[in-house]
């Protein structure tokens, strides 16, 4: 069964940590929206999305991150980034974690900016 709300989201940064990650922020929120994981991926600021279906498969991803809730993620990082100048810089990258019963997803660059 997929784990739910926060234990999903410790399962997601327990997986990011274990590929090499450094967890900045968890659940940064802005009047924009919200970033479930914000990560360093060596020389790349990571914005994580992470969804917990217990049904749901895969292929119902590209509804849940549909152009508006992308555009929110998006946004939401600009706020980030105009408070954290010093990654200002840096490659970004919006990643996906999907979490089923069948088990836990990485999609490293699943979106962009660009449309």
């Amino acid at each position: 069964m997929a784990k739910k709300g926060p234990e999903g989201e410790r399962a997601a940064i327990s997986y990011l940590e274990e590929k090499g990650m450094k967890i900045l922020e968890k659940n940064f929120r802005s009047r924009r929206g919200e970033i479930d994981i914000i990560a360093l991926d060596g020389d790349c600021l990571v914005f994580v999305e992470v969804k917990n279906w217990s049904f749901l498969g895969i292929e119902a991803l590209e509804q849940a991150l549909d152009a508006k809730k992308r555009h929110k993620i998006i946004e939401t990082s600009k706020y980030f980034l105009s408070l954290h100048r010093e990654y200002r810089y840096m490659v970004i990258r919006f990643d996906v974690v999907f979490i089923s019963p069948q088990g836990l997803t990485h999609l490293a660059s699943a979106f962009t900016e660009c449309v």
